[in-house]
């Protein structure tokens, strides 16, 4: 069985004047990073042998270092992609198909619409919006190579907003 986890980026700030793939982190996403991996590490599989591949855009990138902070990823499992810097679905599958079958896991962090377009066609249950720093896992039961990747099944879904006690 093979399992994709993709994170939008948390929510970013637009007050510098900066280039779209330097925008930083607002501090929100830092309580929402901390939100999601709570609710996240009763419910992933520690003993899979799992792939963490972000985008190399500044928000992405410092989301998935709390990520992999808070899950004990090393270095050797975290990979920063140019290519991950994408708004097209397409170009994730390429990414995702390319992997190497001893991952049983996959996390990616990068950016919308590419994630929820991807979860609406791989998943069985339809998104209309994958917020930032929101979380959402597919599951592949039948599958044990990600070229192979057809139809799965969404197992969860995190989004801030519905783990805050307000």
């Amino acid at each position: 069985m093979k399992s994709l986890i993709l994170v939008r980026h948390g929510k970013s700030s637009w007050k510098e004047s900066l280039p779209d793939k330097m925008r930083p982190l607002k501090k929100r996403a830092f309580r929402d990073a901390n939100l999601v991996l709570d609710a996240l590490k009763p419910n992933l599989n520690v003993t899979s042998k799992m792939l963490v591949l972000s985008s190399t855009a500044t928000r992405a990138i410092t989301t998935a270092q709390l990520f992999k902070q808070g899950l004990n990823v090393s270095e050797s499992e975290f990979k920063r992609l140019d290519a991950l810097y994408t708004f097209d679905h397409e170009n994730l599958i390429d990414i995702i198909q390319q992997q190497h079958s001893k991952y049983n896991t996959i996390m990616l962090f990068g950016h919308n619409p590419a994630f929820t377009n991807l979860v609406n066609l791989w998943g069985d249950k339809p998104i209309i919006n994958i917020p930032t720093t929101g979380l959402v896992k597919i599951d592949f039961p039948d599958t044990e190579d990600w070229s192979k990747l057809k139809q799965g099944r969404v197992d969860y879904c995190l989004f801030p907003k519905n783990l805050r006690n307000e």
